[in-house]
């Protein structure tokens, strides 16, 4: 089922920019596209990296996706060999990988056997068979899978998962895999993110006040008048003030400096940011100066500075971003 995030944002070219992130960045959650995009699965140290990589191939998997059916196939086991003849960690038939099978690790060879080929190329093939059963009716995700056990032909044939017990259990258990929690908590989904946007966007307007902001909204601070100047405290937000009080409202408990926020968060990497994460600004993880809500298309929702209102900014306007991290449920420290 797709969630889509609309979000009634009332000011021109900006709107349209982020609302067009945030029907982008919807999707099956945590599974898919979805929010909850790292791995929460526990994948063997030396796969770790290449799941991660390979999970993002294209929009339709996700690490984690891609984890439960490297489990489900192998338990990751790269030189298992199936009774039907199916080989290594992604358990190819030698028939798919001739022509499925890439040199992925760019050493001469495609082996089956290795990895460093078997796993972007299972990455890969699941791109390609999402393809092959697009306009097949019911859940994407599930018709992807079951081709992936049985063949797109047969999806295609069924208009769905077929008949197959075999293929339904396959489907069921990886998506069941695909949904655990991280073990230190719960990622940020797709509808949560789309909530902290618009508790923020609704906040627009108001002052900036140094020390301002709670779970409940705005608070007076301990400064600062409309001109910038110290003194005359005012009621209103400043910048992890705002993403306090937007994370409360999905029930995610964030501490209040920008330092202590980014340690209750996953980084993420760059070029796989999407709305809902905190941007961050400074120089190290114990000197981070300020921090606002990335919305898509380059630009956030923060509380900038003394004198000013909660507004869109540029991500880029301030030279020093340190880093892009996703709130978690309940981290563990």
């Amino acid at each position: 089922m797709r969630t889509t995030a609309a979000l009634a944002i009332g000011l021109g070219a900006t709107a349209a920019v982020v609302v067009a992130a945030l029907v982008q960045a919807a999707g099956d959650d945590p599974i898919g596209t979805g929010m909850a995009g790292g791995l929460s699965l526990s994948v063997p140290t030396q796969y770790k990296n290449l799941i991660e990589d390979a999970g993002h191939t294209c929009p339709e998997i996700s690490p984690n996706l891609l984890a439960a059916l490297l489990h489900q196939e192998s338990d990751f086991i790269p030189d298992r060999t199936s009774p039907v003849g199916a080989q290594g960690i992604a358990q190819f038939m030698p028939s798919t990988w001739e022509t499925e099978g890439i040199d992925a690790n760019g050493d001469g060879k495609r082996d089956v056997w290795d990895p460093k080929d078997a796993i972007p190329s299972a990455a890969r093939y699941l791109c390609t068979l999402a393809k092959d059963v697009k306009d097949v009716p019911g859940d994407k995700t599930s018709n992807m899978l079951a081709a992936y056990n049985a063949g797109s032909e047969r999806v295609r044939k069924a208009g769905g998962i077929p008949a197959i017990e075999e293929t339904q259990a396959y489907v069921r258990e990886i998506k069941a895999l695909a949904a655990q929690p991280s073990p230190g908590g719960k990622a940020t989904t797709t509808e949560q993110a789309a909530t902290v946007v618009n508790t923020a966007q609704e906040m627009l307007g108001t002052p900036y006040s140094w020390g301002g902001g709670s779970a409940s909204g705005p608070t007076t601070g301990t400064c600062c008048s409309p001109n910038g100047s110290s003194g005359g405290a005012i009621t209103g937000f400043d910048c992890s003030g705002l993403t306090l009080y937007a994370y409360a409202k999905v029930g995610i408990a964030l501490p209040r400096t920008a330092a202590e926020q980014y340690a209750a968060s996953d980084p993420v990497k760059p070029g796989q940011e999407i709305p809902g994460d905190l941007v961050f600004y400074g120089n190290s993880p114990a000197n981070l100066h300020h921090v606002g809500i990335y919305i898509g298309g380059g630009w956030i929702i923060n509380a900038p500075r003394p004198g000013t209102q909660v507004r869109f900014d540029s991500k880029d306007a301030m030279s020093d971003v340190f880093a892009i991290a996703r709130p978690i449920h309940n981290k563990e420290a």
